[in-house]
């Protein structure tokens, strides 16, 4: 008599199978849905006036997307069914199950703070981070988060789910004295895997219509974007990012909007003035001679732009905010020019350093720019201009400038002169992740700009205390924030970058420079909060931009409410300073621009969404990647709201405004006539730079 091995696995039947396969898939689904309850819990600042039924209907559109993954994660049990001997396998889809369901869980760990800090679920900003340096990203993790009791938490749920699928295998096993018709006839096992593989395929596709499956625009069926948000799967996400990490298929998405030359029609009209004349019109889009009207300029030979790391608009007191967070800048802005409705062009420090100083969009595909072979060119932004005008140069930041390849992208475009966190001497606070605190980058840069001679000069300063972890010297020189919950420790943070930024102009009024020069002060980008505007959170964008220089509110008033985004700055800059400028700036000189002209902007989110917005006056335009648009009707400051209305003529013209400023944008991009000429060389991003004073 044949007698079975002592290690052999007892035949299963199909009911066992089926059993073990719908268990697995039930018990998939739920942890999918204790995620993303869990994340609802710990961002549940967001959801203040939002409808359960809302609510219901995000968790619902998760259902359709936590059956996407489920289907494929369940895949091999289906396709078992051809064979008794893969049936009988439990071991070995035990470990899988386990495997994916624990891969699963460490990323919905993870996406709890990713969404708090970004507003997006996972995507290529996960994948950017830790490319650019794996060393900064984890000890930024490790200082920030509370990652060894997340890790605890998360090696406990793969434990008890290691358990679960344990138990679910026992359930559903057949008994020893049913073994020998467990296996069941071929063809219904050959019957089953056919229905199995059909239902499989459905709910892969996540939609039983037509056409393409399910995608993350299906998710998007409220007015909120958090239960928007909310109903994808954070795994799902990253899977599509990593996807098309290499694709140019996005890099193109805009490309196939117009014709080049219509393109170029509407570009020039949106952005030239009486007071530009059209250069090079055969090889660039909007290269252009601007001279300002001599009435607007100042009496000022240097430049000192001032990047405020996460100085988010919505929290600023002179913008409307009674929090008392920003003290200095609100004393400073009483002597200064404020810009009321200033965006930044995207959500992260490298989109505002590029377009701020090279005065270049942040646009879909090439959120990256400092990084990628396109950003080799030279940019008619601040450093070409001012270099051509003989001016000295000066960069300092608390950091690494190999961070997004700064110095590189810098170095390439004319600065010579960089003081970064190696260059600093027994700094006040230093922080193992990022670099010293605002206090000792501001000092330094006083310093500096007292060994400046007499030749004009520009100078970049760069502030980091506002920004994970918020490490921030000991003991505090202000009170730290209470009464905002989550965002307390981001917003102690902002308040003490505030405070060294107002020790700054203290110590900057003594200096014999101060009286010529042109203070410029940009934050880079906002951050999330609990009122989330338009489907792009337009609170993200929203930064302050003051401008110090004198004689400058007896010229030009304390305030403007025109809007503008960061690729204005250099060319308001150069009509401040005088005199003719050939360059080829996405922006314009927001100190001249033709009588009732509201303003524009284009803004785009980092991130794999491929969403931009154009705003006009008070209305904005979001546009998604298949080119669905919706119109809002926003304000920001005290009273910060936004809402939706229907203009089918507005929607059209703002729109083809849009799509135009993207198509001729990235053909320049593309066809490396984005600088002031159309030659170019590009220098070694290892440039040596020049010694600053004060190097030891």
């Amino acid at each position: 008599m044949n007698r079975p091995t002592p290690h052999a696995a007892a035949p299963i039947s199909l009911r066992a199978h089926f059993g073990f396969l719908l268990g697995s898939a039930a018990l998939l689904l739920s942890m999918f849905f204790l995620l993303r309850l869990a994340l609802l819990v710990h961002n549940r600042e967001l959801i203040d006036g939002i409808a359960p039924a809302i609510l219901a209907e995000a968790f619902f559109n998760g259902l359709r997307f936590d059956l996407r993954l489920v289907s494929f994660i369940c895949l091999p049990l289906v396709l078992s069914l051809a064979s008794t001997r893969a049936m009988a396998a439990r071991g070995a889809h035990r470990l899988w199950l386990t495997a994916c369901a624990s891969l699963a869980l460490l990323l919905g760990v993870i996406e709890l703070d990713f969404y708090r800090e970004f507003h997006q679920r996972l995507n290529k900003l996960f994948f950017q981070y830790f490319k650019e340096d794996p060393g900064t990203v984890l000890s930024m993790v490790w200082h920030g988060f509370p990652v060894a009791r997340y890790m605890l938490a998360w090696l406990a749920a793969s434990a008890l789910l290691a358990w679960l699928f344990h138990r679910l295998d026992r359930s559903t096993h057949p008994a020893p004295a049913h073994a020998i018709k467990a296996a069941g006839h071929p063809g219904w096992r050959w019957l089953a895997l056919l229905l199995c593989v059909v239902v499989s395929v459905a709910a892969a596709r996540g939609t039983l219509r037509q056409g393409p499956p399910l995608r993350w625009g299906d998710a998007f069926t409220t007015d909120s974007m958090f239960a928007n948000h909310l109903g994808l799967n954070g795994a799902l996400t990253l899977y599509d990012a990593a996807k098309h990490a290499r694709s140019d298929q996005r890099k193109l998405a805009w490309q196939d909007a117009m014709a080049d030359g219509e393109a170029a029609h509407v570009i020039r009209e949106q952005l030239l003035t009486a007071n530009d004349t059209l250069v090079d019109a055969g090889q660039a889009a909007v290269r252009r001679t601007y001279v300002p009207p001599a009435a607007t300029a100042l009496p000022v030979r240097n430049v000192v732009v001032i990047l405020l790391e996460s100085f988010a608009g919505r929290y600023v007191g002179a913008l409307g905010d009674n929090s008392r967070i920003t003290p200095q800048f609100d004393r400073l802005a009483r002597e200064g020019l404020l810009f009321t409705r200033m965006f930044s062009n995207g959500t992260h420090t490298h989109q505002g350093m590029f377009a701020t100083m090279a005065c270049f969009p942040n646009l879909p595909g090439f959120e990256y720019l400092m990084q990628t072979p396109e950003g080799a060119q030279k940019f008619s932004g601040l450093p070409q201009l001012l270099g051509a005008r003989g001016f000295d140069d000066l960069y300092v930041y608390n950091g690494d400038f190999a961070w997004d390849n700064q110095a590189g992208f810098f170095s390439n475009q004319g600065m010579t002169t960089f003081i970064g966190r190696r260059d600093f001497v027994n700094p006040v606070f230093s922080d193992p992740t990022w670099g010293v605190s605002d206090q000792d980058m501001f000092d330094r840069a006083i310093a500096e700009l007292r060994a400046r001679g007499d030749k004009p000069f520009y100078a970049l300063l760069q502030s980091l205390s506002n920004h994970s972890p918020y490490a921030l010297p000991d003991p505090l020189p202000v009170e730290p924030v209470t009464g905002h919950g989550a965002y307390d420790q981001h917003l102690t943070a902002m308040r003490y970058s505030d405070w060294a930024l107002g020790r700054f102009f203290e110590q900057a009024r003594q200096l014999p420079s101060f009286k010529d020069t042109l203070f410029v002060i940009v934050g880079d980008h906002g951050f999330g909060g609990v009122e989330q505007l338009t489907d792009i959170d337009l609170l993200r964008f929203h930064v302050p931009l003051l401008l110090i220089a004198p004689g400058i509110q007896e010229k030009f008033g304390a305030t403007r409410d025109v809007v503008g985004t960061q690729v204005d700055v250099v060319p308001t800059i150069m009509g401040r300073l005088g005199g003719a400028t050939t360059h080829q700036c996405w922006g314009r000189d927001l100190l001249a621009l033709p009588a009732g002209d509201p303003g524009f902007g284009v803004i785009k989110p980092s991130g794999s969404s491929q969403n931009v917005a154009i705003l006009e006056g008070d209305t904005a335009l979001v546009l998604s990647e298949n080119r669905r648009g919706r119109l809002y009707r926003y304000r920001v400051g005290a009273t910060a709201a936004a809402d939706a209305f229907e203009d089918a003529a507005r929607e059209q013209t703002m729109a083809h405004r849009l799509e135009a400023f993207l198509h001729a944008a990235t053909r320049s991009l593309l066809e490396n006539t984005a600088g002031v000429t159309t030659t170019h060389t590009t220098a070694a991003a290892n440039a040596p730079r020049r010694p600053a004073a004060g190097d030891q």
